[in-house]
């Protein structure tokens, strides 16, 4: 079973490749960031152990795992 840290893990770095994905592709508004984005996609039960440092530390593990393809 996740734990809350967990799930919080799984739907930030969801989102983080989600909003990747829309931007390459264009289908985003200019007037959205990542933060606002990833905050938006977080259920309402988990969002009071959501910061800004912890998004941080996911986006920099996420975006500096290289993967071969």
């Amino acid at each position: 079973m996740l734990s809350e840290n967990d799930k919080i893990i799984a739907h930030v770095s969801s989102a983080i490749a989600v909003y990747s994905i829309r931007n390459s592709n264009g289908t985003l508004t200019d007037d959205i960031s990542m933060i606002d984005f990833i905050l938006k996609t977080i259920p309402k039960n988990l969002e009071a152990k959501v910061s800004i440092d912890l998004i941080d530390d996911i986006f920099s593990y996420v975006s500096g795992t290289r993967f071969d393809t």
